[in-house]
């Protein structure tokens, strides 16, 4: 059939296969849902029947009162002030993490940069978070370098590991032909380096971000007046288990919203011309 502007293509209709994967698609997706509140309802049921019966309710505070003690914290201020000084914290520590672990990463394509690198790497991936908190409490105390550092140690070998996973990933010949065509350094790192390793940094920034959301927790405990972690410790020590138990859940829903909303979100719409090309 011929098109014309006058006559607009017509809509490709679809056929009975793919309308019965479709509905395959969205059942199977029902399903998953299904399972997976019902796995909330579960837990937090047998929460609420665990207070009160196995454990006294002030030593175990069900979801309902914890529901109930959740405006009294945001009515203070205390749960916006809070947040947003973990957020600020991690968003410090982490940036700069990232950008350091990604130029340590594409630096290992030169071999004496991946040996110069290689052992610190493995320190910074293997050491627990706790070690370079109670390092950062020792030297800097409740100074704002303290939590840079724990933050940035813990998280930049992830990245720098992913990234250079990424570089070993990449297509030899690509190189070469790009370099017998005598491509500039900086255009092929731009150009043909970086598209390849999107999918590397968004692991990297997936992974890294988890470990150091619950890195600056961590620190907070230790070394900071203020945050997500201070406002846990403040709380155990008074007894307020109420309170201790709602800053907890709520770290808990908030991680998730990262991971599940912003962040897949994110890299679903970054990657979405894979799914038009898969589909066509």
């Amino acid at each position: 059939m011929e098109t014309t502007l006058e006559k607009p293509p017509a809509e490709t209709v679809r056929s009975a296969e793919e309308e019965r994967l479709r509905a395959k698609q969205r059942k199977e997706r029902r399903r998953q849902w299904f399972w997976r509140l019902a796995g909330y309802v579960v837990f937090l049921g047998l929460w609420e029947l665990a207070s009160g019966w196995v454990m006294e309710e002030d030593l175990l505070p069900g979801p309902i009162r914890i529901i109930e003690t959740f405006p009294e914290i945001y009515q203070s201020g205390r749960f916006l002030l809070s947040f947003g000084a973990t957020l600020t914290r991690l968003g410090v520590g982490f940036g700069l993490a990232f950008v350091v672990g990604t130029l340590i990463g594409l630096a290992v394509q030169i071999k004496w940069f991946d040996r110069f690198f290689k052992d610190g790497v493995t320190i910074g991936l293997t050491a627990p978070g706790l070690i370079w908190a109670l390092i950062g409490l020792v030297i800097w105390g409740f100074e704002p370098q303290g939590w840079i550092f724990a933050i940035f140690m813990v998280t930049f070998a992830i990245v720098a590991v992913n990234v250079s996973e990424g570089i070993r990933a990449l297509p030899k010949d690509l190189i070469d032909m790009s370099k017998a065509f005598g491509v500039p350094s900086l255009r092929r790192q731009r150009q043909i380096v970086i598209p390849h390793l999107a999918p590397y940094l968004f692991t990297a920034i997936r992974f890294g971000f988890s470990i150091g959301w619950k890195v600056t927790v961590l620190t907070e405990v230790f070394s900071s007046n203020k945050g997500i972690g201070f406002e846990m410790r403040v709380s155990s020590q008074l007894f307020r288990l109420d309170e201790f138990f709602t800053w907890v859940l709520a770290f808990f829903i908030f991680a998730l919203f990262l991971e599940k909303v912003v962040l897949q979100s994110f890299e679903r719409r970054f990657f979405r011309w894979r799914q038009e090309v898969s589909s066509t």
